[in-house]
């Protein structure tokens, strides 16, 4: 049966994850200074999403004449263009900046000017190592300034991604604490943080005058979220800085997701939907004093893989939602 077949497949992926940790843990333990051996275990990771940076194709979808979505490994890239310059909106890796650049050069801009981090994690930000030593002016939440400079490793549940610290030539030199506003190309550039949800420093950026909105990973279109709990994320918190973020948008506005194609608010809304199905389902099991072994067996989040097919962060919403509600 489906669920027979789910229950093998988590059985796999527990020993293909076990054996994983102590292969990495054994090598760890080897080393002189395993706390700063970040490279294998960044490429492990990299390797567990089919990442080749080699291979890596930047395609461009149009929003507007000075608006542009760049799509690649790692968190989508809002663009806009004009007289005040180039900003992005996200900036994925740094091994991407020749490719992002051309895209850039297409779009006629010469330059990054401005960059907005949505939060600090690595396939969103780490752009930041080759355009910060440039000169582009970096923008943040001040959590995520401080995750930049204090990392801790992220535990995306069937995989860690062991984030080294950023060079000071590659933080945000400007931050703020609940919003703030940026005005460039034309643009009234709105900034909300609504408090702790994939991470604790993420930020929803709305473009007011276009009518688009940059999520961060708050916001998935790809599959389910990640909730980056052992740092401060939680199921909660998503829910409520999405449903704050709809009372700041409109029917009409262009959503930006941190991942997948360009949605509405519509696509908000049952995104939250789905997820508070998620959370109670999880929480009332927690209620029961059930595991999360038995609770990953009742499948939580089984729409999800109804809607995207099977993939490691079906079970990983799970076990990382469990993470955040029972600390």
């Amino acid at each position: 049966s489906r669920r027979y077949k789910m229950k093998l497949s988590y059985l796999f992926k527990s020993l293909l994850i076990t054996f994983l940790f102590l292969s990495f843990s054994m090598h760890a333990a080897h080393h002189e200074k395993p706390e700063n051996d970040y490279e294998e275990g960044q490429q492990a990771v990299l390797d567990a999403f089919g990442w080749d940076f080699n291979q890596a194709e930047i395609t461009t979808e149009k929003i507007s004449d000075n608006l542009h979505v760049l799509f690649g490994y790692g968190g989508n890239i809002l663009v806009s263009t004009g007289k005040d310059g180039v900003l992005l909106v996200d900036d994925q890796f740094p091994q991407l900046k020749n490719k992002i650049m051309r895209s850039i050069r297409r779009l006629g801009g010469r330059s990054i000017d401005y960059i907005i981090n949505t939060h600090w994690h690595f396939d969103h930000a780490e752009g930041n190592n080759a355009f910060g030593p440039d000169g582009a002016k970096i923008v943040a939440h001040e959590n995520s300034r401080d995750m930049m400079l204090n990392p801790k490793p992220i535990n995306l549940s069937f995989i860690v991604y062991p984030q080294q610290p950023y060079p000071l030539n590659a933080v945000p030199q400007i931050t703020f604490q609940d919003n703030m506003k940026l005005h460039l190309n034309g643009d009234q550039i709105e900034l909300y943080h609504f408090g702790n949800a994939h991470t604790t420093g993420d930020a929803a950026v709305y473009l007011r005058d276009s009518n688009v909105l940059h999520m961060g990973d708050v916001f998935n279109m790809s599959g389910p979220p990640f909730v980056d709990a052992d740092n401060g994320g939680s199921i909660d918190g998503i829910i409520r800085f999405c449903e704050e973020v709809l009372k700041v948008i409109n029917d009409e506005t262009v959503v930006v997701p941190g991942h997948g194609p360009i949605s509405t608010s519509d696509d908000i809304q049952t995104y939250i939907d789905m997820l508070v199905v998620v959370r109670d389902r999880i929480q009332s099991q927690i209620d029961e004093g059930k595991s999360l072994e038995e609770i990953l067996i009742s499948d939580p989040t089984r729409e999800w893989r109804d809607m995207y097919g099977e993939g490691p962060f079906i079970q990983g919403l799970v076990d990382r939602a469990y993470a955040g509600m029972t600390k």
